[in-house]
């Protein structure tokens, strides 16, 4: 395989990872937003700290961040954020739990850590602000 093909085959897989990412996290950041209420319950019952701040700052980063991943904009800042959320989400509601009950939010970490790394590919904001 040339050169070429391997870049195009490495953007379009990006491109799939960040869809997604990106759907996975507007989704759970619109659900949060939604339905604060219970989202707050649960904060608190984890015991994060500041509860009633943290649910509203992990549902827009969230959803406002899944927006970013999906459109390829800004995209380390974002999956930063997102990385750290799903840390945090392994560590206060999985540890301890078996492998199925964290695998999912394993794997949205090291895609984000993934994205921290290499950045967004050719089919996104980025890569059209790089070149204007």
């Amino acid at each position: 395989m040339n050169n070429f093909t391997n870049n195009k085959n490495q953007d379009i897989a990006l491109l799939l990872l960040r869809i997604g990412v990106g759907v996975i996290f507007i989704y759970a950041g619109w659900s949060k937003l939604t339905g604060i209420e219970g989202a707050h319950e649960f904060f608190v019952k984890i015991g994060i700290p500041f509860a009633g701040l943290m649910v509203w700052v992990v549902g827009i980063v969230e959803f406002v961040g899944g927006i970013l991943v999906l459109a390829g904009a800004y995209i380390r800042i974002p999956a930063i954020l997102l990385a750290i959320i799903m840390l945090v989400a392994i560590l206060t509601t999985k540890l301890g739990e078996s492998f199925s009950a964290y695998r999912l939010d394993m794997m949205l970490l090291l895609v984000n850590v993934a994205f921290i790394l290499i950045g967004a590919g050719a089919y996104s904001v980025d890569e059209k602000l790089k070149s204007s």
